[in-house]
């Protein structure tokens, strides 16, 4: 599933060729995705200036002229960005190929979702009082993620820390890859009660958070099953696995064996020699 390095790396892919140009046009090949895309969204969003592409979660948030439209990956989901004669070839558009946003100067946005898990919605009021919105936790990468934050809301608490890292009203879209990740950095088992950790040990922990995403995006995410840029290439964060994907391999820090373990429906992986 696309997480938000992915997301960010997209919005950041697509934002050069989308914002202040006008949208010429909408095609829906296929209405049904998570939800159902708009029946007059063409008729919405014809002649709308993009003023800004931004992204809240995994949510991408394209600013227009009297609303927002909003597009999430899914499960599988990617975008792509088109030119006009690129919509001529044989394998275009292809069978999961569902939405495609014309602007103008001739480029086509296109999301391509082989599960249809992800979304295209319109909301024509305050984009933040959205309800799929409006009770997320903070950016992960924003001043508002802090240690003294984790460590008020984990006291007396015995859920586990990788749990509270993938809740969403606790800290947005950090995933269960990088919270492997930034885990293992901070020498935090995945196990461990969120209301047993110290103020110094939740520094570490949201240090590495901060420090993996960043690294992940500046990779260009991780390419796990239908990953792509909004070039069409794959990111490369996934070579930089320190536990993820990696059970029974010898930790690269200490050289004990990677181990693996079910948390929820989730797959946490860790090493017994590094995290506590």
């Amino acid at each position: 599933m696309p997480e938000l390095p992915e997301v960010e790396v997209t919005r950041k892919g697509i934002a050069p060729y989308l914002e202040n140009c006008h949208i010429t046009g909408v095609i829906v090949r296929c209405q049904k995705l998570r939800w159902p895309i708009p029946c007059n969204l063409d008729a919405i969003l014809r002649g709308q200036k993009i003023h800004a592409i931004k992204r809240r979660a995994k949510y991408l948030l394209l600013d227009c002229d009297t609303g927002t439209l909003i597009i999430h990956l899914g499960m599988s989901g990617s975008l792509r960005i088109l030119e006009k004669h690129q919509l001529c070839t044989p394998d275009s558009p292809g069978k999961h190929d569902h939405f495609d946003l014309l602007v103008d100067h001739e480029i086509v946005l296109r999301l391509r979702d082989p599960r249809k898990f992800g979304s295209v919605l319109w909301h024509q009021s305050d984009i933040m009082d959205h309800p799929l919105l409006c009770n997320l936790g903070p950016e992960p990468l924003s001043m508002d993620f802090t240690a003294q934050r984790l460590y008020k809301q984990s006291r007396g608490r015995k859920i586990s820390i990788k749990s509270m890292l993938m809740d969403n009203t606790v800290v947005v879209g950090v995933g269960n890859i990088y919270a492997n990740e930034a885990l293992f950095h901070a020498g935090i088992h995945p196990l461990r009660a969120i209301g047993r950790i110290g103020l110094h040990r939740y520094e570490k922990l949201v240090q590495n958070v901060k420090e993996v995403l960043k690294r992940a995006i500046l990779a260009g995410g991780s390419s796990l099953r239908d990953f792509v840029k909004s070039d069409g290439n794959p990111g490369y964060f996934q070579q930089q696995y320190w536990v993820y994907g990696r059970a029974g391999l010898s930790c690269r820090n200490c050289n004990k064996t990677i181990k693996q373990i079910k948390q929820g429906q989730r797959s946490s992986f860790y090493c017994p020699g590094c995290q506590r």
